[in-house]
């Protein structure tokens, strides 16, 4: 009977010291990255969800003979619903998951207007919706609000003005390498 007793208290000390890791109550961050530079927020859904909310300049190009070229900045605005699934593990083996530092999947929808387009060449950006399931990362360089961040997914993307182009929009390839800063991020008390 001791021995059921203390295998009792144990695992009760054991669930009650137990740490529950969540994400942040929000963060405010802004971000350079392989295909544009944005300024976003993350709010807190519940113990492994956010919402992204964004806004920024993606990259824009054309094809040519000879490649590619990303020759044009137009606005793009961004939600994005996203689960951190690997928070506990990381946080339980002592990794850093300030900023909402783990793993993710997520669903971006992206809306590229016709607002303006900032180019050197007379590009056109039309209207256009984007929707991308994908998974990612997001790291914190040690200690401090400097993070990174990497995603892929595919997507397909609509284009609005039909009468521009042949089709109405592609499957695409959406992959993410970000560089970025936390201004303000607000943890919920345990």
């Amino acid at each position: 009977m001791k021995k059921i007793t203390l295998l009792f208290f144990v695992i009760c000390f054991q669930i009650s010291s137990a740490q529950e890791y969540s994400v942040e109550k929000s963060a405010f961050n802004a971000q350079i990255g392989t295909f544009g530079v944005w300024i976003n927020n993350e709010s807190r859904l519940g113990n492994q969800f956010t919402l992204k909310s964004e806004i920024g300049l993606d990259f824009f190009g054309r094809a040519s003979d000879d490649g590619i070229h990303f020759d044009a900045l137009a606005p793009g605005i961004t939600i994005e619903p996203r689960w951190y699934y690997n928070l506990e593990k990381r946080g339980n083996k002592g990794k850093n998951i300030q900023n909402n530092g783990g793993n993710f999947l997520g669903l971006t929808l992206r809306y590229n207007p016709d607002w303006f387009v900032i180019s050197d060449i007379d590009l056109y950006v039309p209207n256009q919706i984007t929707i991308v399931p994908k998974w990612g990362i997001k790291r914190n360089f040690g200690k401090s609000s400097f993070n990174y961040e990497a995603s892929a997914g595919l997507g397909y993307n609509f284009l609005l003005d039909k009468n521009y182009y042949d089709n109405e929009g592609d499957v695409i390839l959406d992959l993410n390498f970000r560089i970025g800063y936390t201004f303000k991020s607000s943890r919920i008390k345990q």
